[in-house]
């Protein structure tokens, strides 16, 4: 043990060294628990499938949830549900979850793993508002999300944020801040070297900012930048950059091209059931279009299939689109009233896109010309010259304020990457003077640690060993404590009963007494051999008893007894002290019942007598051993299995009228009688 104990004390010495030689060296953060490393093998395997099959991955997780004991690693799980929830359009299941995490996440202490699950819970809580329109609170859930994932331990996702506040930028006008975060996400895509497939949604991005600042040089030139990874864009990202595409031609006029990439749409979601926003969403936009070629017929057909759903998740805009498209298709049909209606019960979202209020402002002034009020026409014709010339102005400002951002994030970029090798080569000299020392210590730290866990593995082998032996000794005295006791009362009751002309009996004592030694020595036998041993000392017993004695044996359907293990002499001593203590004194007909039945996960056993029941101060009482000695070898054997041995004694009260005792066993299937 002082061997053991000189070890463990170099292990403390060579730990504090250790840390002392390495304590101002950058290095990796330690190994996560095991099962957040399971959750990350979880989510590298199945995180694009999140898009792909929502439903399928949601299952998976909410599985492995419940398997989870670490609450961390729940609710990273949890996260990761709410996530397929947005994909498959169940805003009301993703905002609960979200709301769950997040009531999670504001009780628990700071860690990086925390923060990389709020920034996600944030992340979340950003996406479903902007799903329903609400982005001025869409863009504070995505600040806060960036914000918390700077804290934790995953940067590299930190570019799908900035892409999403980007876009809630652009939806709330402010264009310009939206290139710089798109910006920003690139330049850190470059600086951490992480894969190009993070790139596209960027370029498709930058691309739609220059499709609302009305830049189509610059966007074609992102767009195109965004086609050449298609194949290996996800599927989501394949809709975005079709859709905005497709978006980008119908700003031009060119109609027949946006239809074209709006089929392209149609045909990607045909492939992903759990795609209905992205579908629905593609409908709506063909409407628009064919409106705009007066193709009424094909406009009113994918108006009318993605009505039910827009008017069922309630995203505001979209309804106001829809009525917006629906009051040109009354036009085109010179259906006046019915434009009249749609009119009256639209009422406009508070953060509605200008170029949707221009397009319903030019309806407007078509159905007041069509009714003959040519003043309520003449003011929606200076409301859109107006927006056009706020529009223009704006723009303007725009592209200055996008080209100062541009040329104060290039000279920033430029300043960090001369720091940035600065202090590269300070670390590399700092690196290169202690390579040795921590070579040196983590040398140490291996042997220490192999001769310190090659003792522990010793030590506790031995423990082990010493265990076994205990418990297979207690058994073995048990066993044989038994084993006298009852020889005992057979031949005291043999001698006092046998007379000397009845010699030929003998050999069914010598078979009993023979049996029961080989039983003391056996920990568990068949139900077949205990079966054999009862009846045995039945027989034996029959005589004394008379003729008023009937015992029954009652084997049920699906019990095999010579595949059914049991500790040895389980019936025997209760059918012995039915005999002895319930049976032998009792007037009348005498009765024993063994029962036994096959139930859903083992054996029951019963022995049931009518001797009027267990009472404590019956003068037939016995000692208890035998009873005693089988709940010893029961409870031994009870703590090696995950099921146990179920006993149980009660009195009971017989149909005759009759009072009785039972005790049932209640044998597990799978039960390991090996100590």
């Amino acid at each position: 043990m002082w061997k053991i104990a000189w070890i463990e004390r170099l292990l403390c010495i060579v730990i504090i060294a250790f840390i002392a030689l390495t304590a101002c060296t950058p290095h990796k953060q330690k190994m996560e628990q095991s099962e957040m490393q399971a959750f990350e093998a979880f989510f590298d395997a199945d995180g694009d499938s999140v898009s792909i099959t929502p439903r399928k991955v949601r299952t998976q997780a909410l599985q492995k949830m419940q398997e989870a004991k670490d609450s961390l690693v729940r609710y990273n799980y949890l996260a990761v549900a709410s996530k397929t929830c947005l994909m498959s359009s169940d805003i009301d299941s993703a905002r609960l979850l979200t709301r769950q995490i997040e009531d999670f996440t504001m009780k628990q202490p700071f860690s990086a793993q925390l923060a990389d699950l709020k920034s996600e819970c944030y992340n979340m809580k950003g996406n479903v508002y902007a799903r329903t329109g609400y982005m001025d609170s869409a863009e504070v859930y995505f600040r806060k999300a960036y914000e918390q994932r700077m804290q934790g331990t995953k940067i590299e996702v930190v570019p799908d944020i900035l892409m999403n506040l980007a876009d809630a930028s652009n939806r709330l006008g402010r264009l310009d801040a939206g290139a710089a975060w798109y910006r920003r996400a690139l330049i850190l895509c470059d600086s951490l070297d992480i894969v190009s497939t993070k790139k596209p949604p960027i370029y498709y991005g930058l691309a739609q900012i220059y499709v609302a600042l009305r830049d189509f040089d610059q966007c074609d030139y992102y767009y195109n930048l965004a086609a050449g990874s298609y194949e290996s864009m996800l599927p989501f990202e394949k809709h975005f950059y079709l859709n905005n595409r497709g978006t980008s031609y119908y700003y031009r006029g060119d109609y027949e091209t946006a239809i074209s990439y709006f089929r392209r749409v149609i045909d990607l979601t045909k492939d992903y059931p759990d795609m209905l926003f992205e579908q629905n969403l593609g409908w709506l936009n063909l409407g628009d279009c064919f409106l705009q070629v007066n193709e009424a017929d094909s406009a009113a057909k994918y108006i009318s299939k993605c009505q039910p759903f827009f008017k069922k998740t309630g995203i505001p805009t979209a309804l106001y689109y829809i009525d917006t498209q629906n009051v040109e298709l009354a036009l085109i049909r010179k259906d006046l009233s019915q434009a009249q209606r749609i009119l009256t019960g639209s009422v406009a979202p508070p953060d509605i896109d200008p170029d949707m209020i221009h397009i319903r402002n030019k309806y407007l002034q078509q159905y007041y010309e069509e009714t003959g009020n040519y003043r309520k026409a003449y003011f929606y014709l200076k409301e859109n010259n107006r927006m056009d010339d706020s529009v223009r102005n704006e723009r303007v400002e725009m592209r200055t304020a996008d080209l100062a951002l541009r040329y104060q994030q290039d000279s920033t970029v430029m300043a960090q990457k001369v720091f940035i090798r600065e202090k590269e080569n300070e670390v590399l000299e700092l690196r290169q003077t202690k390579t040795f020392w921590i070579a040196l210590s983590i040398i140490t730290l291996m042997v220490v640690g192999f001769i310190y866990t090659y003792n522990k593995k010793k030590r506790a082998l031995l423990l082990a060993q010493n265990r076994r032996t205990v418990s297979t000794l207690r058994l073995e005295n048990i066993r044989n404590r038994l084993s006298p006791h009852f020889i005992f009362n057979v031949l005291n009751q043999e001698m006092a009963e046998r007379k000397a002309e009845e010699h030929q009996e003998l050999p069914s004592l010598v078979k009993l007494m023979r049996r029961n030694l080989e039983l003391a020595e056996q920990l568990c036998v068949t139900l077949e051999e205990e079966l054999d041993f009862v009846k045995t000392y039945i027989d034996l017993e029959r005589r004394s008893l008379g003729t008023t004695f009937h015992p029954v044996i009652e084997i049920g359907d699906g019990v095999h007894p010579g595949q059914v293990q049991l500790p040895s002499m389980l019936i025997q001593i209760p059918v012995e002290n039915a005999v002895k203590h319930a049976l032998r004194g009792k007037e009348g007909e005498r009765n024993l019942w063994i029962i036994i039945s096959s139930q859903a996960n083992g054996t029951c056993i019963k022995i049931r007598d009518n001797g009027g029941g267990y009472r404590m101060n019956s003068r037939n009482k016995g000692t208890g051993t035998g009873m005693r000695v089988i709940m010893q070898t029961i409870q031994i054997l009870n703590m090696k299995n995950k099921e146990a041995i179920d006993v149980a004694v009660h009195n009971v009260l017989l149909p005759g009228g009759e009072a009785g005792c039972e005790v049932t066993f209640l044998l597990p299937d799978k039960y390991d009688y090996k100590i």
